[in-house]
């Protein structure tokens, strides 16, 4: 049995029912799951009475104690695609159109790379659990690719939830992708079967659990969507899309669909408690009512929507009216960050313009990147530092200059203060993954030396079989 005390904690923001924080405080681990939290003279007197050579010990003065991060919304294959040129200033249907044209370029190479340089990035930011949605399948490679992303995953040690993610509606018909992106109906729910079959984990503490994802409304089918949201409840498994992202999408909806996006997605069943979609940046009143009812879920992703010029959604709302909110940094193409600490700060941020400064307090977006992720992705085991949950915690030295003269609120200094979102710790299901701000897993140096390589690979593949210079801006005009 693996036991871990961590103790001289400064402050341990719990996240508990009632927030509680407790300073000077110290946590007790025993294998993956939290067994004693309390003052560290409480929990030294308990588990140091006599020597245990079993027994690890973390001496954490100074350090904040957070629970661990939930990212609930990503695109893991766009962190090779991150700051073109092309598409630095262009809206999301100009931006998606011409990046299709590189992701066709993806391997299975690829999808390994891009998941270790994205999980790396979010565990160095705190992040312990996190959400991907993968949906493109060119049709002149492997139909695995999504296994590549979960092996990374296995070998990394993060908790995850890959999203098995679909385009069944191309050009031709009327949808964004190209054809020869997308699948039929049939081949995406066998393989969306497999996936099931051989990875997902109901249990407790589970480490991978598969939700299905149809992409977005302008590039599937509503059969697609009827299909995966009725086999996903056959199988007891969650469904996930994106949601008026934009006012093209919402345009496009009501022109193919005669009603907003939201109103779409009822039609097709796909709402309720088991659902989450990404975004929700152009809903009204009525639609937030909508989805506190049906308990459906919102991953708010406040630095993609903002990169793209979308818009800032009315989380303030959702929050008042109920609606479930997790927090997510979207994908790194529309981020050009996984930098997931960096996403509390910028949330925190918005809303004071969006909805005014006493609109979004710290706690209200510390529970979003923990309570509120881990209650739209259906766990109750995560989320929190609290006696039975697993054992994923993050740790935040505060003894750095961008902190100091900040410590009249440690908590609130990890938000508002600081210089760097590169955490000490992260602990994810007992296992040490990131330490002293450095990948335990990884060798940062050979994946980023990869990645770079892939990348750019990608691109000239992209550019000499399209006569496109993705590195220039004025390539967008033609």
């Amino acid at each position: 049995m693996r036991k871990l005390l961590i103790k001289n904690v400064k402050v341990i923001a719990t996240m508990d029912d009632k927030k509680t924080r407790i300073e000077h405080g110290a946590i007790y681990i025993e294998d993956n799951v939290i067994k004693d939290v309390g003052p560290t003279l409480d929990l030294e007197k308990k588990y140091l009475r006599t020597p245990n050579s079993e027994l690890r010990t973390i001496n954490a003065t100074n350090k904040v104690a957070l629970p661990g991060l939930i990212n609930t919304h990503h695109h893991f294959y766009q962190t090779l695609n991150r700051n073109i040129p092309i598409v630095q200033d262009a809206q999301l249907f100009d931006w998606i159109r011409i990046l299709y044209e590189i992701w066709r370029e993806i391997t299975p190479e690829g999808v390994y790379s891009t998941a270790q340089v994205g999980m790396g990035e979010l565990l160095l930011t705190g992040c312990t659990t996190t959400v991907d949605q993968f949906y493109i399948f060119p049709k002149d490679k492997p139909g695995d690719l999504i296994d590549y992303e979960i092996k990374a995953a296995q070998e990394i040690g993060i908790r995850f939830h890959p999203c098995r993610g679909s385009m069944s509606l191309g050009r031709s018909k009327g949808g964004l992708p190209p054809d020869d992106l997308i699948q039929d109906e049939e081949e995406i729910l066998k393989d969306s079967e497999r996936l099931i079959n051989k990875y997902h984990d109901p249990e407790k503490y589970s480490m991978l659990r598969i939700a299905l994802a149809p992409c977005s409304p302008f590039s599937v089918t509503g059969e697609l969507l009827k299909e995966t949201i009725r086999f996903a409840r056959e199988r007891k498994v969650r469904c996930h899309t994106h949601i008026a992202e934009t006012r093209d999408e919402e345009g496009y909806c009501l022109k193919t669909h005669k009603m907003r996006p939201l109103a779409y997605m009822e039609s097709q069943g796909f709402l309720g408690p088991d659902v989450w979609f990404a975004h929700g940046v152009h809903l009204n009143d009525e639609e937030i009512r909508l989805l506190s009812q049906t308990k459906t879920g919102i991953a708010h992703c406040p630095t993609s929507n903002l990169r793209l010029g979308s818009g800032i959604a009315p989380v303030r709302r959702m929050l008042d009216a109920g609606v479930r909110v997790g927090l997510a940094v979207d994908g790194s193409a529309s981020n050009d960050s996984s930098d997931m600490l960096g996403e509390l700060r910028q949330c925190l941020l918005i809303h004071r313009i969006k909805s005014g400064i006493e609109s979004m307090p710290i706690d209200d977006v510390l529970w979003m990147a923990t309570r509120g992720g881990a209650e739209i992705l259906g766990r109750d085991d995560i989320g929190s530092i609290e006696v039975g949950k697993a054992a994923d915690i993050t740790l935040i030295d505060t003894k750095k200059i961008g902190y100091a003269g900040g410590m009249h609120d440690p908590v609130g200094a990890i938000l508002f203060s600081g210089d760097s979102h590169i955490v000490d710790t992260t602990i994810v299901n007992g296992r040490i993954l990131v330490q002293g701000g450095r990948l335990l897993n990884l060798d940062e140096e050979e994946v980023i030396e990869k990645a770079n390589e892939i990348a750019s690979e990608m691109l000239k593949r992209a550019s000499k079989r399209t006569g496109v210079d993705y590195l220039r801006k004025e390539e967008m005009d033609r």
